[in-house]
């Protein structure tokens, strides 16, 4: 069953074509990979998906529902997260801080709620700490709860970055190179935090350009291509296509 789908979605930047009528379906528990050379459109198709951008033509169906013309926010409240390329955090606050901000679209006590200090107000506040300090464990940074975010090393900023992604209660999260700039013992925690991830019943869509990576995570795997999907399949597949060989690696003429 399709969680996610995009039908002949096309997004173009003056004469620029960035994405180019792509079609792709990603299953409910998968671990699905988008691949390709720089450029190629990869994080375009993310901002179409979570509103950041809006397609020029084209439908992108989450749940079975239009994202259409809907705000980041609100594809969020959906059950759509992400994480981005480059970390996107409050360097300032803290750590617990930071994750606490993905919590702030689940909550239902107004303003009101909140000056007065009623007693539901009072109480959903302590269950959202809770649930904070729950993700902070689950990535491993329950004990740096109270340091700034920015003080962390480039590896545990990702990890936080993920933990403020899963506060918001993904049913699809969405990472954008997560593993980049990792060391080999970073990456391999890593892997073993989205298999982790997965078994939570949460669907999975990565952009990554360390094809181990990708290979030994996903159980599917898009190629993209100059805005175009070039390929699709298992990773075994994908290894072994020829277009895809050539869009990484030139013809042999070449």
């Amino acid at each position: 069953m399709l969680i996610l789908s995009l039908s002949s979605v096309t997004k173009t930047f003056g004469g620029l074509v960035a994405v180019a009528g792509v079609s792709l379906g990603v299953e409910r528990g998968q671990i699905a990979g988008l691949i390709g050379p720089n450029g190629a459109g990869k994080t375009t198709i993310f901002n179409l998906i979570t509103g950041s951008i809006r397609p020029d033509d084209g439908h992108i169906f989450f749940s079975g529902r239009s994202l259409a013309g809907l705000k980041p926010h609100s594809v969020v409240a959906l059950g759509v997260a992400r994480t981005f390329q480059t970390i996107r955090l409050f360097p300032r606050l803290t750590v617990l801080d930071n994750v606490l901000s993905g919590c702030h679209c689940r909550l239902v006590s107004g303003v009101v709620a909140a000056l007065l200090r009623l007693p539901s107000q009072r109480l959903e506040e302590k269950l959202v700490l809770k649930r904070a300090m729950a993700e902070l464990e689950f990535v491993g940074l329950a004990e740096r709860w109270s340091a700034e975010a920015g003080s962390l090393s480039y590896g545990d900023q990702r990890r936080l970055e993920i933990a403020r992604a899963l506060a918001t209660e993904p049913k699809l999260l969405i990472l954008d190179e997560p593993a980049g700039g990792m060391n080999e013992r970073e990456t391999a925690n890593l892997m073993d935090l989205v298999g982790q991830i997965r078994d939570r019943d949460i669907t999975i869509m990565l952009i990554e350009h360390d094809m181990g990576f990708v290979m030994r995570v996903c159980h599917r795997v898009f190629v993209m291509e100059n805005g175009s999907l070039i390929a699709e399949g298992a990773p075994l597949e994908i290894q072994t296509n020829p277009r895809v060989i050539e869009a990484y690696l030139g013809r042999q003429d070449d």
